[in-house]
């Protein structure tokens, strides 16, 4: 992928293991079009070295997902509230769709594995800045038809009733479907026409599918508990 915009690209990194921090930092700076503006080890440093004033704002934050005192989920919502023009690529070793899911929720504009091949993750900074989102097929399984393609216009026009937007939300959450059921007062049944409908309209196929598609398209408000 060809970046245009800028001739180099800022990129900070945040994990608790120094070897990780270390051995990405030596990798990103053989990137021609990215260098490391800085390092942490968890979510505090970020926020401290990002509140100094004089110092400028990577436009790329690698934020390790599990990190002692303030973890990944907690400190890409601070990033999101104060500075959302920083992306956040989220880093894990756990490829679980809840994880996933609140990753995203909690404003990453993409999700990536610790074991990554060296190109995937230069694919994956070209892709936050230009398309401003990245999920790899390995973790998506291609839930969403065309989202790293392009084929939907964000324009489009998607028609969801009420129930089928507060279904999408609830999806966000950690409930089961059927405490969702409970949530909305309708039947599990009700439920499953809901998934149905929506996987049908939006073209994806798992609950990870819908909900990065909500959030990629503005249908889900992230900012909603």
């Amino acid at each position: 992928m060809s970046i245009t915009r800028r001739a180099k690209y800022s990129v900070a990194i945040a994990d608790d293991h120094v070897l990780v921090r270390k051995a990405l930092s030596r990798l990103i700076n053989t990137f021609p079009d990215y260098f490391i503006l800085f390092e942490a080890s968890n979510g505090e440093e970020v926020v401290k070295i990002i509140n100094n004033r004089e110092l400028q704002l990577p436009d790329i934050l690698i934020l390790d997902v599990n990190m002692p005192g303030m973890n990944g989920y907690e400190t890409a919502t601070w990033i999101n509230n104060h500075y959302p023009q920083i992306k956040v690529l989220a880093l894990s070793m756990l490829n679980d769709e809840s994880v996933i899911i609140k990753m995203l929720k909690s404003g990453a504009k993409g999700y990536i594995m610790k074991n990554v091949e060296p190109d995937d993750l230069r694919d994956a900074f070209d892709s936050i800045i230009k398309k401003d989102f990245y999920l790899p097929d390995y973790i998506s399984g291609k839930v969403i038809s065309g989202l790293q393609k392009d084929v939907m216009s964000l324009n489009e026009k998607i028609e969801l009733s009420s129930k089928e937007k507060t279904f999408l939300q609830y999806l966000c959450t950690e409930l089961s479907y059927k405490e969702i059921a409970q949530k909305m007062f309708v039947s599990p049944r009700t439920i499953d026409d809901y998934k149905s409908s929506l996987c049908d309209k939006l073209k994806v196929k798992t609950r990870v599918g819908l909900v990065i598609f909500g959030i990629r398209y503005g249908l889900i408000d992230i900012n909603t508990d």
